[in-house]
């Protein structure tokens, strides 16, 4: 068994809110929420983050985008509008090493962050 908190997940071992899934990807609610609407979008496939992808991940990347944008017309984001995030490294603010991306809204989001 995976100690990945996100690859746990995904094997159905930790219980999530699921707003989306398919065979390359899963969205669920993110537990410590920053804005009233907080989905992670994340690979099935353990990834540690965007720095270690490569050029054979340039469709699962894409796809991950456009479940994002997936997301955010689900939740009623798309008019008003929503940020997608991805943090990379300590430094980055990464706090669990496999790749997601967070997909905020339903407020309006302040410039610059952190």
């Amino acid at each position: 068994m995976s100690a990945c908190i996100f690859c746990r997940i995904v094997d159905g071992d930790i219980p999530a809110k699921i707003a989306l899934e398919d065979e390359q990807a899963l969205a669920f609610e993110d537990t410590n929420a920053q804005a009233p609407v907080h989905i992670l979008v994340i690979p099935k496939r353990h990834i540690t983050s965007v720095d270690d992808c490569r050029e054979s991940d340039q469709a699962l990347l894409s796809h991950l985008l456009l479940t994002c944008s997936k997301v955010a017309r689900i939740k009623n984001l798309a008019e008003s509008g929503y940020r997608i995030v991805t943090n990379i490294g300590a430094d980055g603010g990464q706090t669990v090493p496999h790749l997601h991306f967070h997909v905020l809204g339903g407020r309006h989001m302040a410039w610059p962050p952190g």
